[in-house]
């Protein structure tokens, strides 16, 4: 059997061989260049995704801050804020902006910007309460002060009011005229009828003869004065011509009849009066009541007894 020998090799292929090798390596150094900037570029696109999370959670964190202090401002002066609701609801608006721009991962320097802007708006509104709760404090305590001063006043006037209806009662009282020594005297007249005399027998008597003197009243009006006379016989009924409207007058309010009535001239002065009931039934025996009445007043009461 015969031995193969290994032949010597080419000069050409040992320079293909060579050239392989190398390609290998420029192919191996290529590979490793690519998987370090692979690993590279990932590191940056996750540092990246980091960064943009991290500014997107800054962003809304700055937002919810900004909400949350500005509710607070409303709570706290919610008696003024209600008077900036146009800049309240441009605040809202502008805020739901934002958010939609931090959802959809808008470029941080113009959300950066509008949050700024937004802040500066919030501040202005902050001054403004400040502006308006000052003048409403202001308004309060001019409020407070006029309030004061007006019941202040009330009091003095209801005071005044009362002086003013004390005086004007002590007037009308002081100008109530009075009657004085008032009588009752049963007559009977004599024959010849020009003559009277004073009696107390019941069947004996005629007319009742009332007397009595207006006092002096310097205050009162002057000028006719109508005078009621009222008699009450024991009974209690009153001795009058007629039981209606025509012979009545108004006192308290109601109308009550009279016995006699008499228009006199009154000038201030004490003035005697004399009046006369006729007989138009014959009197009982018992106490009987003399009434004088003017001006809507009770000026005088007497009795006189019938035997």
């Amino acid at each position: 059997m015969e031995t193969i020998e290994n032949k010597p090799e080419t000069p050409e292929k040992k320079s293909n061989k060579k050239f392989y090798s190398i390609l290998l390596i420029v192919m191996g150094l290529l590979i490793a260049v690519l998987v370090w900037q692979l690993i590279v570029t990932k590191t940056r696109v996750n540092t990246i995704t980091i960064e943009k999370e991290n500014q997107t959670s800054s962003l809304q964190h700055e937002l919810d801050s900004l909400l949350t202090e500005h509710e607070k401002v409303k709570n706290e002066n919610s008696i003024v804020s209600g008077k900036l609701v146009e800049k309240d609801s441009m605040i809202a608006a502008k805020a739901e902006e934002i958010k939609n721009l931090i959802n959809s991962q808008a470029d941080y320097n113009k959300i950066k910007k509008k949050l700024d802007y937004l802040r500066g708006i919030t501040q202005g509104y902050v001054a403004q309460i400040d502006s308006l709760y000052t003048v409403n404090k202001i308004l309060k305590e001019e409020n407070k002060d006029i309030k004061t001063k007006f019941e202040s006043e009330q009091a003095k006037t209801s005071e005044l009011s009362k002086d003013k209806e004390n005086l004007s009662q002590k007037v009308t009282k002081g100008s109530t005229l009075k009657a004085y020594n008032i009588r009752g005297i049963p007559v009977q007249i004599r024959s010849d009828g020009k003559k009277e005399d004073i009696i107390d027998k019941a069947k004996k008597t005629d007319r009742i003869k009332v007397s009595f003197t207006l006092g002096e009243n310097l205050i009162a009006s002057s000028g006719t004065k109508t005078i009621y006379v009222r008699i009450a016989r024991p009974d209690e009924k009153i001795l009058t011509i007629a039981d209606d409207d025509e012979h009545s007058f108004t006192y308290n309010g109601e109308k009550i009849q009279y016995s006699i009535k008499s228009d006199i001239d009154y000038q201030n002065q004490a003035t005697d009066i004399v009046v006369y009931w006729d007989k138009t039934e014959e009197f009982s025996v018992g106490t009987y009541v003399v009434s004088v009445f003017t001006d809507g007043y009770l000026i005088g009461e007497s009795q006189f007894i019938l035997k």
